[in-house]
């Protein structure tokens, strides 16, 4: 596999479409720090992580509105791939649907959305946008 990250979103957006409850993806503390990003900003409505076998599994469950069955994703985008990785200082940091949305950075001082990283100010690698 030459991305997981992509892999990782790929998995989500196809459980999503499928209006699946779980989903089980392969663990790495990259997919980890994602996983609890996700939660904290509530787009997921729980997650555990499975250390079972070699590499493990994070189970995620799904968040779904209950009168209208809609979830919370309603898009997920891989902007950074292993070909072509995207670098924002904390002045260009991006702004997904003008804040309504996230994007995901890795920076040196771990995982963060690109509102903690503009007040921390600290720049990064942007892996997803969310909304």
């Amino acid at each position: 596999m030459t991305d997981p990250i992509a892999d990782y979103l790929t998995r989500v957006r196809n459980a999503i479409s499928a209006k699946h409850r779980v989903v089980e993806i392969p663990a790495s503390n990259l997919k980890k720090e994602i996983t609890k990003v996700l939660f904290e900003k509530g787009y997921i409505l729980n997650y555990k992580f499975i250390d079972e076998g070699p590499q493990g599994s994070i189970k995620i469950a799904l968040k779904y509105d209950p009168i209208n069955k809609v979830n919370a994703i309603k898009k997920i985008i891989r902007v950074s791939t292993p070909g072509l990785r995207r670098y924002v200082g904390y002045k260009d940091m991006p702004r997904v649907l003008n804040g309504l949305g996230i994007a995901v950075l890795s920076t040196s001082k771990g995982v963060m959305t690109d509102k903690e990283a503009r007040v921390q100010m600290v720049g990064g690698e942007v892996l997803c946008y969310i909304y």
